[in-house]
């Protein structure tokens, strides 16, 4: 028995989720998000809030999906509300980035510029140092800030490097210079 998976949403005010056979629909505010609900698990809604329901606890696979159809849920309920962002930090002298269009140009100390195509649905926004990522779908502003960050990771020497705001990059000391003899 899920722990998680046993858990009720509560749905706010101005949130709508319909159920069509396994397809199930969150409207809100910021937007629409669909996905599709795994075989064992069924859905039971009622004045506002939403349980999840193995149907078949004896069967391994449904008793991992139970939670994750829960938490899948959950999130696109709070995107559709309220949203998700992640805010990336650049240290380093001369690295930047900037966003052209539909891409995101990072100038991070490589011999190019690194140009990714930002994900339909996400926005991206550069201030200063910073790079945040904002959308409704909580994996696809994950997925962009791990394609961001991968392009140049922390290092541990000077710490430059893309990192996510927060992170704790541990530094290590580098050479020890010896005192010479004389």
């Amino acid at each position: 028995m899920s722990k998680i998976g046993q858990l009720p949403i509560q749905l706010p005010d101005k949130t709508d989720l319909t159920i069509q056979g396994d397809q199930i629909k969150v409207t809100g505010e910021k937007g629409e998000l669909n996905w599709v609900l795994p075989k064992g698990i069924q859905l039971e809604k009622s004045d506002g809030i939403v349980i999840f329901i193995n149907t078949d606890p004896s069967n391994p696979i449904t008793k991992s999906l139970h939670g994750l159809a829960r938490s899948k849920v959950a999130n696109m309920v709070q995107g559709v509300t309220s949203g998700f962002e992640k805010i990336l930090e650049i240290t380093g002298v001369g690295f930047k980035a900037e966003v052209h269009e539909a891409e995101v140009w990072l100038f991070v100390g490589l011999s190019h510029t690194v140009k990714l195509p930002i994900i339909p649905g996400i926005e991206v926004k550069v201030t200063k140092n910073e790079v945040s990522i904002t959308g409704i779908d909580k994996e696809l502003v994950g997925e962009m800030a791990a394609r961001i960050r991968s392009t140049k990771k922390p290092e541990p020497y000077k710490g430059k490097g893309i990192k996510y705001k927060g992170e704790i990059v541990r530094r290590k000391q580098g050479k020890a210079v010896k005192a010479s003899a004389s």
